[in-house]
Protein backbone atom coordinates (compact mmCIF):
# COMPACT_ATOMS: atom_id res chain seq x y z
CA UNK A 1 0.00 0.00 0.00
CA UNK A 2 2.56 2.39 0.94
CA UNK A 3 4.68 1.57 -2.25
CA UNK A 4 1.65 2.10 -4.26
CA UNK A 5 1.36 5.50 -2.48
CA UNK A 6 4.63 6.45 -3.42
CA UNK A 7 4.29 5.51 -7.14
CA UNK A 8 1.26 7.81 -7.57
CA UNK A 9 2.83 10.54 -5.68
CA UNK A 10 5.64 10.07 -8.18
CA UNK A 11 3.48 9.95 -10.85
CA UNK A 12 1.65 13.20 -9.81
CA UNK A 13 4.72 15.24 -9.04
CA UNK A 14 6.59 14.43 -12.09
CA UNK A 15 4.14 16.14 -14.56
CA UNK A 16 3.96 19.04 -12.32
CA UNK A 17 7.83 19.92 -11.60
CA UNK A 18 8.17 19.50 -15.52
CA UNK A 19 5.36 21.81 -15.94
CA UNK A 20 6.78 23.95 -13.69
CA UNK A 21 9.91 24.02 -15.01
CA UNK A 22 8.88 24.96 -18.44
CA UNK A 23 6.40 27.28 -17.18
CA UNK A 24 9.18 29.60 -16.87
CA UNK A 25 10.66 31.46 -20.11
CA UNK A 26 12.93 34.49 -21.24
CA UNK A 27 13.10 36.38 -24.66
CA UNK A 28 16.46 37.62 -26.44
CA UNK A 29 17.10 40.86 -27.82
CA UNK A 30 16.21 40.35 -31.16
CA UNK A 31 12.99 37.68 -30.38
CA UNK A 32 9.44 38.49 -29.02
CA UNK A 33 7.49 35.74 -27.57
CA UNK A 34 3.59 34.68 -27.56
CA UNK A 35 2.19 32.99 -25.28
CA UNK A 36 -0.19 30.50 -25.51
CA UNK A 37 -2.05 28.24 -22.75
CA UNK A 38 -1.67 24.52 -22.73
CA UNK A 39 -2.38 22.12 -20.36
CA UNK A 40 -5.14 19.26 -19.92
CA UNK A 41 -6.97 21.76 -17.79
CA UNK A 42 -6.22 25.26 -20.36
CA UNK A 43 -7.90 26.09 -23.76
CA UNK A 44 -5.58 27.39 -25.87
CA UNK A 45 -5.68 31.08 -25.90
CA UNK A 46 -3.11 33.53 -26.57
CA UNK A 47 -1.60 33.89 -22.28
CA UNK A 48 0.43 37.09 -22.82
CA UNK A 49 3.34 38.57 -24.72
CA UNK A 50 6.83 38.66 -23.80
CA UNK A 51 8.89 41.93 -25.21
CA UNK A 52 12.63 41.65 -26.25
CA UNK A 53 15.02 40.97 -24.19
CA UNK A 54 12.91 39.75 -21.10
CA UNK A 55 14.56 37.79 -18.26
CA UNK A 56 12.76 35.00 -16.46
CA UNK A 57 8.99 35.04 -16.69
CA UNK A 58 6.54 33.14 -15.40
CA UNK A 59 4.22 31.80 -18.29
CA UNK A 60 2.08 28.51 -16.91
CA UNK A 61 2.35 25.16 -16.57
CA UNK A 62 2.34 23.65 -20.10
CA UNK A 63 2.14 27.15 -22.15
CA UNK A 64 3.60 26.66 -25.35
CA UNK A 65 6.07 29.42 -26.72
CA UNK A 66 5.87 31.08 -30.40
CA UNK A 67 9.08 33.34 -31.06
CA UNK A 68 9.26 35.84 -33.40
CA UNK A 69 11.68 38.05 -34.87
CA UNK A 70 11.41 41.45 -32.83
CA UNK A 71 14.02 43.26 -34.40
CA UNK A 72 14.42 44.80 -37.96
CA UNK A 73 14.50 42.35 -40.44
CA UNK A 74 15.18 42.45 -44.62
CA UNK A 75 14.12 40.31 -47.08
CA UNK A 76 16.07 39.66 -50.42
CA UNK A 77 15.32 39.26 -53.84
CA UNK A 78 18.10 38.44 -56.48
CA UNK A 79 20.29 35.68 -58.32
CA UNK A 80 23.44 36.38 -56.37
CA UNK A 81 23.97 33.29 -53.78
CA UNK A 82 26.22 34.94 -51.55
CA UNK A 83 23.31 37.65 -50.65
CA UNK A 84 20.25 35.27 -50.98
CA UNK A 85 17.68 34.99 -47.96
CA UNK A 86 16.91 31.43 -46.65
CA UNK A 87 14.74 31.23 -49.85
CA UNK A 88 17.17 30.59 -52.39
CA UNK A 89 18.50 32.86 -55.64
CA UNK A 90 15.23 34.51 -56.67
CA UNK A 91 14.76 37.77 -59.07
CA UNK A 92 10.94 38.82 -59.72
CA UNK A 93 10.41 38.66 -63.79
CA UNK A 94 8.61 41.23 -64.86
CA UNK A 95 7.26 42.50 -68.30
CA UNK A 96 8.02 46.32 -69.28
CA UNK A 97 5.33 48.11 -71.06
CA UNK A 98 7.03 47.51 -74.35
CA UNK A 99 6.90 44.21 -73.89
CA UNK A 100 10.56 43.18 -72.52
CA UNK A 101 10.45 40.73 -69.39
CA UNK A 102 13.26 42.54 -67.00
CA UNK A 103 14.82 40.97 -63.95
CA UNK A 104 13.93 42.75 -60.61
CA UNK A 105 16.21 42.58 -57.98
CA UNK A 106 15.97 44.38 -54.46
CA UNK A 107 15.78 44.42 -50.77
CA UNK A 108 12.48 44.76 -48.46
CA UNK A 109 12.96 46.02 -44.96
CA UNK A 110 10.53 45.92 -42.34
CA UNK A 111 9.87 44.96 -39.00
CA UNK A 112 7.33 43.12 -36.84
CA UNK A 113 5.08 45.18 -35.07
CA UNK A 114 5.42 44.51 -31.41
CA UNK A 115 2.29 46.06 -30.34
CA UNK A 116 0.86 43.21 -28.01
CA UNK A 117 -2.55 43.09 -29.39
CA UNK A 118 -1.30 43.34 -32.55
CA UNK A 119 0.84 40.13 -31.98
CA UNK A 120 -1.69 38.62 -30.41
CA UNK A 121 -3.78 38.61 -33.55
CA UNK A 122 -0.91 37.88 -35.51
CA UNK A 123 -0.38 34.64 -33.88
CA UNK A 124 -3.97 33.88 -33.98
CA UNK A 125 -3.96 34.35 -37.64
CA UNK A 126 -0.55 32.88 -38.56
CA UNK A 127 0.68 31.50 -36.00
CA UNK A 128 -1.86 28.60 -35.58
CA UNK A 129 -1.23 27.06 -38.93
CA UNK A 130 1.49 25.85 -41.01
CA UNK A 131 3.18 26.76 -44.55
CA UNK A 132 5.11 25.19 -47.07
CA UNK A 133 8.90 25.58 -47.16
CA UNK A 134 11.30 25.10 -50.19
CA UNK A 135 11.80 21.30 -49.01
CA UNK A 136 7.70 20.56 -48.95
CA UNK A 137 8.40 20.93 -44.82
CA UNK A 138 5.12 22.31 -43.36
CA UNK A 139 6.47 25.10 -40.70
CA UNK A 140 4.95 27.16 -38.88
CA UNK A 141 5.80 30.73 -38.62
CA UNK A 142 7.60 30.45 -35.33
CA UNK A 143 9.91 27.46 -36.47
CA UNK A 144 13.45 29.86 -36.93
CA UNK A 145 14.14 31.30 -39.43
CA UNK A 146 13.17 28.63 -42.25
CA UNK A 147 9.43 28.99 -41.02
CA UNK A 148 9.94 32.50 -41.11
CA UNK A 149 10.88 32.87 -44.28
CA UNK A 150 8.15 30.06 -45.01
CA UNK A 151 5.55 32.64 -43.85
CA UNK A 152 6.99 35.48 -45.25
CA UNK A 153 7.37 33.53 -49.29
CA UNK A 154 3.50 32.56 -48.83
CA UNK A 155 2.11 35.49 -47.39
CA UNK A 156 4.19 38.36 -48.11
CA UNK A 157 5.64 37.37 -51.53
CA UNK A 158 2.67 37.54 -53.54
CA UNK A 159 2.22 41.29 -52.91
CA UNK A 160 5.49 42.38 -53.46
CA UNK A 161 5.20 40.87 -56.95
CA UNK A 162 2.22 42.34 -57.37
CA UNK A 163 3.71 45.80 -56.65
CA UNK A 164 6.45 45.29 -58.36
CA UNK A 165 4.08 44.14 -61.30
CA UNK A 166 2.01 47.25 -61.17
CA UNK A 167 4.83 49.34 -61.06
CA UNK A 168 7.32 48.11 -63.85
CA UNK A 169 4.43 47.06 -66.37
CA UNK A 170 4.02 50.86 -66.71
CA UNK A 171 7.19 51.85 -67.66
CA UNK A 172 9.44 51.01 -71.18
CA UNK A 173 12.06 49.38 -70.73
CA UNK A 174 14.75 52.07 -71.65
CA UNK A 175 13.63 54.12 -68.95
CA UNK A 176 14.91 51.93 -66.64
CA UNK A 177 17.89 50.21 -68.46
CA UNK A 178 18.97 52.70 -71.28
CA UNK A 179 20.95 50.42 -73.04
CA UNK A 180 17.41 49.14 -74.43
CA UNK A 181 17.22 52.06 -76.56
CA UNK A 182 19.66 49.71 -79.01
CA UNK A 183 16.62 47.60 -79.41
CA UNK A 184 14.82 50.42 -80.80
CA UNK A 185 17.30 52.25 -83.27
CA UNK A 186 21.41 52.14 -83.70
CA UNK A 187 22.28 54.58 -81.23
CA UNK A 188 22.41 54.70 -77.66
CA UNK A 189 19.84 57.51 -76.20
CA UNK A 190 21.11 59.05 -72.79
CA UNK A 191 18.11 58.67 -70.26
CA UNK A 192 18.11 59.00 -66.22
CA UNK A 193 17.56 55.87 -65.55
CA UNK A 194 18.32 56.48 -61.51
CA UNK A 195 15.39 58.94 -61.46
CA UNK A 196 13.16 56.49 -63.07
CA UNK A 197 14.03 53.79 -60.39
CA UNK A 198 13.63 56.14 -57.34
CA UNK A 199 10.42 56.56 -59.06
CA UNK A 200 9.23 52.88 -58.90
CA UNK A 201 10.85 52.72 -55.32
CA UNK A 202 8.54 55.38 -54.06
CA UNK A 203 5.54 53.71 -55.78
CA UNK A 204 6.24 50.21 -54.50
CA UNK A 205 6.39 51.27 -51.13
CA UNK A 206 3.14 53.21 -51.10
CA UNK A 207 1.49 49.81 -52.60
CA UNK A 208 3.04 47.90 -50.05
CA UNK A 209 2.41 50.54 -47.25
CA UNK A 210 -1.46 50.10 -48.89
CA UNK A 211 -1.91 46.53 -49.83
CA UNK A 212 -0.25 44.33 -47.60
CA UNK A 213 -2.60 45.60 -44.21
CA UNK A 214 -5.24 44.73 -46.45
CA UNK A 215 -3.70 41.71 -48.03
CA UNK A 216 -2.44 40.29 -44.02
CA UNK A 217 -5.82 41.32 -41.90
CA UNK A 218 -3.77 44.10 -39.96
CA UNK A 219 -1.13 46.19 -39.11
CA UNK A 220 1.42 43.29 -38.89
CA UNK A 221 4.51 44.54 -40.64
CA UNK A 222 5.94 48.40 -39.91
CA UNK A 223 8.38 50.61 -41.18
CA UNK A 224 8.23 49.11 -44.68
CA UNK A 225 10.96 50.31 -47.08
CA UNK A 226 11.81 48.70 -50.85
CA UNK A 227 14.87 49.10 -52.18
CA UNK A 228 15.59 48.43 -56.28
CA UNK A 229 18.95 47.33 -56.12
CA UNK A 230 19.42 45.96 -60.04
CA UNK A 231 16.84 45.84 -63.07
CA UNK A 232 18.62 42.78 -66.01
CA UNK A 233 17.66 42.33 -69.16
CA UNK A 234 17.17 38.36 -70.16
CA UNK A 235 20.08 36.93 -71.83
CA UNK A 236 19.42 36.97 -75.09
CA UNK A 237 18.41 39.92 -74.84
CA UNK A 238 20.89 41.67 -73.11
CA UNK A 239 23.46 39.69 -75.66
CA UNK A 240 22.16 41.22 -78.18
CA UNK A 241 22.38 44.46 -76.48
CA UNK A 242 26.15 43.89 -76.73
CA UNK A 243 26.46 42.99 -79.95
CA UNK A 244 24.79 46.10 -81.24
CA UNK A 245 26.82 48.07 -78.49
CA UNK A 246 30.01 46.39 -80.33
CA UNK A 247 28.98 47.06 -83.43
CA UNK A 248 28.44 51.18 -82.38
CA UNK A 249 31.91 51.29 -80.82
CA UNK A 250 33.47 49.51 -84.19
CA UNK A 251 31.10 52.51 -86.06
CA UNK A 252 32.45 55.36 -83.78
CA UNK A 253 36.04 54.18 -84.51
CA UNK A 254 35.69 53.88 -87.98
CA UNK A 255 34.32 56.93 -88.38
CA UNK A 256 37.19 58.72 -86.35
CA UNK A 257 39.56 57.07 -88.74
CA UNK A 258 37.80 58.62 -91.72
CA UNK A 259 37.66 62.22 -90.02
CA UNK A 260 41.38 61.82 -88.99
CA UNK A 261 42.46 60.93 -92.26
CA UNK A 262 40.36 63.67 -93.86
CA UNK A 263 41.99 66.25 -91.33
CA UNK A 264 45.35 65.19 -92.08
CA UNK A 265 44.56 65.16 -95.93
CA UNK A 266 42.59 68.85 -95.51
CA UNK A 267 45.69 69.62 -93.48
CA UNK A 268 48.59 68.49 -96.52
CA UNK A 269 46.30 70.48 -99.17
CA UNK A 270 46.55 73.58 -97.23
CA UNK A 271 50.38 72.99 -96.84
CA UNK A 272 51.11 72.62 -100.04
CA UNK A 273 48.81 75.45 -101.39
CA UNK A 274 50.88 77.95 -99.20
CA UNK A 275 53.83 76.74 -100.51
CA UNK A 276 52.50 77.12 -104.10
CA UNK A 277 52.52 80.78 -102.77
CA UNK A 278 55.54 81.16 -101.30
CA UNK A 279 58.44 78.85 -103.00
CA UNK A 280 60.81 80.48 -100.42
CA UNK A 281 58.83 79.21 -97.27
CA UNK A 282 59.19 76.03 -98.52
CA UNK A 283 62.72 75.67 -98.82
CA UNK A 284 62.71 77.41 -95.19
CA UNK A 285 60.77 74.34 -94.04
CA UNK A 286 63.52 71.77 -96.07
CA UNK A 287 66.07 73.80 -93.92
CA UNK A 288 64.43 73.05 -90.44
CA UNK A 289 63.75 69.67 -91.11
CA UNK A 290 67.70 69.13 -91.77
CA UNK A 291 69.92 66.89 -89.00
CA UNK A 292 71.75 69.15 -87.12
CA UNK A 293 75.56 70.01 -87.92
CA UNK A 294 74.88 70.21 -91.54
CA UNK A 295 78.15 72.12 -92.99
CA UNK A 296 77.07 72.31 -96.88
CA UNK A 297 73.76 72.58 -98.15
CA UNK A 298 72.70 72.60 -102.14
CA UNK A 299 69.82 72.78 -102.64
CA UNK A 300 67.82 70.49 -105.70
CA UNK A 301 70.99 68.69 -105.24
CA UNK A 302 70.45 65.51 -102.87
CA UNK A 303 74.10 64.03 -102.55
CA UNK A 304 74.96 67.57 -101.22
CA UNK A 305 74.51 67.42 -98.12
CA UNK A 306 77.39 66.97 -96.06
CA UNK A 307 77.43 66.01 -92.22
CA UNK A 308 80.68 66.45 -90.71
CA UNK A 309 82.39 63.53 -89.62
CA UNK A 310 83.20 62.56 -85.75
Amino acid sequence: MRIALIVVAALIAVPLLVGGLGGLESTGGGEVAVIRDGGPLDDNKVRQVIDPGSGLTWTGMWSSTHLYPGQQRFYTITADPKRATTLGVDVVTVPSSDGVNLGIEGTLYFTLNLDHETLKTFDDKYGTRTFRAQDDRSLYAWDGDEGWSAFFGQAVRPVIDNALRGQIGAMRCAELVPSCSLLESSTLKPQDSNANIVKVQNAVNASLARDLPATLGGDFLTGLRFTLAKVTLPGEVQQAVDRSLAASAAVSEAQAKVAQARAEADANRARQDGYDKCPACAEIEKLKSLPQGITVYAPGNPQSVVVPSR
